[in-house]
């Protein structure tokens, strides 16, 4: 196999040379080369197995026989374009349509998540007649110069980015770090009401609202589930406005959720968007992605005079892999094992929370789950290096586990939908180990922590001298040692804090 000819030293060269340097690479001090996977796992060419927790595109399992038989036997009768009449193109629509409601009728397949939400603010605009689109803070939808516009979650990063005067940005639906909590009398209303305002605003400079764009649950923003009825408020407000409600399902749909086949339907029956977007899961690695939307907004789009035509989308081929996805879902009972095994995941989760006081919340549904790390309950102050040192140190006990979220501090589990129950017991045995090392190196009091009393000022955050701390550059670095260093061990540096005492530097950042 082409991945196996080459050492991996060299592929790291390679890499270096001929990859453009912003193209971000998992544990960057200390990179994994896989060159097989099966189901959940996957494996580096040495042949160690990693347990995937991460992994959401390989929604059935990588390399799944029967999504792979599906587009090897396409591939060997035909593949085309669109502006030919294929069964498949159809036929993979009609199975789609099924499993959500009757208004959203009609498709447009292309490639990625990043195009369909592109097309999706198009049809938005069409419909509208308007350009002002309303984004969540800490949102991302792809990474066109259509999206990074929304996409404060890359936005925010870009030095002396100009801001898009038709971008808004309302707050995330956080009920745990955000500005309505779950103790509010309604924080649904809260946060809808901020959307309203924000409509109120741009209707007074004599702007109007095209469409309202926001994950069904929050991913890179931090594993954030929204208030029930959240959706139906800002629909409303959005709605009236003359504007259209976009639900991007990139990261989240097709059962993941469990209860649902779609995150949107967990906002209730009554909650129907105008335009859903699909991607990642939808090929189980195969780049596809799908736009859905109501006949209405469809026909307003072609009224617009300009064809639309994508060369690659909803080829034959990427829907005879779109349907063998389906099957298998269906065949192995995927969206119930994800019910299941996510809510057993979680029960676990749950019991480390009440043991290790940097667990401030466990948050999700299915087998979509955020464990924000914190350094202290009460104050809600960001575990960020905390977070780093997990994953890597699960990557060491061959766990693949990422962190993200505003802080970088939420471990986010979105494995395979095939993960099972010995999975999880494999994972958050690891993840209690290394949180108890990690608190003793601290000095966290436990009871106080649990009950939410910790003073953050009495340990500081100061780590002891561990080498693996050390080692990673997470933690601790000797003060003569300048904040490049910092960076240089960090992957990046990416939302470096960095603290001083008589002996370290407490480098709270991104690694890898």
């Amino acid at each position: 196999m082409c991945a196996e000819k080459l050492a991996k030293t060299q592929t790291i060269d390679l890499r270096r040379k001929l990859i453009g340097p912003s193209c971000k690479i998992f544990f960057s001090d200390d990179p994994i080369k896989m060159v097989r996977a099966r189901g959940q796992y996957m494996y580096d060419e040495r042949g160690q197995r990693y347990l995937d927790c991460i992994n959401n595109v390989a929604h059935v399992g990588h390399c799944h026989p029967d999504v792979v038989l599906a587009g090897t036997q396409q591939m060997e009768m035909l593949n085309t374009n669109s502006r030919f009449l294929h069964d498949n193109l159809v036929l993979y629509a009609q199975r789609l349509q099924a499993t959500l409601p009757a208004r959203l009728s009609v498709f447009y397949f292309v490639n990625s998540g990043s195009e369909a939400n592109d097309l999706a603010l198009r049809l938005a605009r069409q419909y509208s007649g308007s350009q002002d689109i309303i984004t969540l803070d800490n949102a991302y939808h792809g990474h066109v110069t259509s999206l990074i516009e929304i996409s404060p979650y890359k936005l925010h990063h870009l030095a002396d980015a100009p801001l898009n005067p038709f971008v808004h940005v309302a707050l995330s639906p956080d009920v745990y770090r955000g500005k309505y909590k779950r103790d509010h009398a309604d924080p649904a209303k809260a946060y809808a009401d901020e959307v309203r305002d924000i409509i109120e605003r741009v209707q007074s400079r004599g702007g109007k609202i095209a469409a309202f764009i926001a994950e069904s649950l929050q991913s890179c923003g931090g594993q954030v589930i929204p208030p029930a009825g959240y959706f139906q408020q800002v629909a409303e407000h959005v709605r009236k406005a003359g504007g259209l409600f976009i639900a991007d399902e990139v990261q989240v749909g097709f059962g993941r959720v469990g209860s649902h086949f779609w995150a949107f339907q967990l906002q209730g029956d009554d909650f129907v968007p105008d335009i859903v977007t699909m991607g990642k899961p939808i090929g189980n690695g195969h780049p596809m992605s799908c736009v859905v939307t109501s006949r209405e907004v469809a026909e307003a789009f072609m009224s617009s005079g300009n064809e639309y035509f994508n060369t690659f989308g909803g080829n034959p081929v990427s829907c005879a892999i779109g349907l063998a996805v389906l099957d298998v879902i269906a065949k192995e009972d995927l969206q119930g094992k994800a019910l299941r095994v996510g809510g057993y995941l979680t029960q676990l989760l749950e019991k480390q929370k009440e043991k290790h006081p940097l667990i401030g919340d466990i948050r999700g549904r299915g087998l979509f789950v955020g464990v924000e790390l914190v350094r202290d309950r009460s104050t809600l102050a960001p575990a960020t290096a905390e977070a780093q040192e997990v994953i890597y140190r699960l990557k060491d006990e061959r766990v693949l586990l990422s962190a993200d979220g505003p802080h970088r501090n939420v471990l986010k589990f979105k494995p395979p939908m095939c993960f099972n129950t010995d999975d999880a017991d494999f994972v958050v045995d690891k993840i209690d180990a290394i949180l108890t090392e990690i608190e003793a190196a601290t000095g966290l009091n436990t009871a106080n922590a649990v009950n939410g009393k910790n003073d953050v000022n009495k340990r500081k955050g100061y780590y002891r001298k561990k080498d693996h701390f050390i080692r990673r550059g997470n933690y601790f670095l000797p003060s003569t040692r300048q904040s490049s260093t910092v960076n240089q061990l960090g992957g990046g540096g990416v939302n470096v804090d960095i603290i001083q005492d008589n002996t370290f530097f407490f480098a709270s950042g991104r690694a890898g």
